[in-house]
């Protein structure tokens, strides 16, 4: 594995490459050539090879859906999980009020800064993204998928 290139709000964004360059445009080529094939050669057997396709396509979207669905109940219940130790009282009682979004931009928020970014968040409602660029000094996240 080669050196970790340090993250800020813009260079966090991680590519997947047997995703985004193998599978993701695989699956898409393979559903272009088949609507190819189908105005070409309009038939039954084209037609579901056509189907058959998009079924393909639906399906790798729809399992690298579900990987970052689950990466980020996990974000949210360690978001908690760490708010609740590093928040005083009356700010950790209202950790139930923070969104899904906005746990999920305090992941990279480092333990100094987080207590603050969690009163701006309940105070103003600030979104995910509004949340990573209030952080100061990004607190890396080399594990999401």
């Amino acid at each position: 594995m080669g050196e970790k290139v340090p993250q800020t709000y813009a260079k966090h964004v991680r590519l997947d490459p047997p995703f985004h360059f193998f599978l993701l445009p695989l699956a898409a080529i393979n559903f272009l050539l088949s609507l190819w094939r189908l105005i070409r050669q309009p038939g039954g057997e084209t037609a579901w090879l056509v189907v058959l396709s998009f079924a393909a396509v639906v399906a790798v979207l729809k399992i690298r859906l579900y990987a970052l669905r689950v990466q980020d109940r996990v974000i949210r219940l360690e978001e908690r999980l760490r708010l609740s130790t590093l928040l005083g009282e009356p700010l950790r009682s209202r950790i139930g009020e923070l969104t899904e979004g906005q746990l999920i931009g305090l992941r990279f928020a480092p333990d100094a800064e987080a207590p603050s970014l969690v009163e701006k968040a309940l105070a103003g409602k600030m979104s995910g993204a509004d949340i990573k660029k209030a952080i100061g000094g990004w607190r890396p996240d080399y594990f999401r998928v």
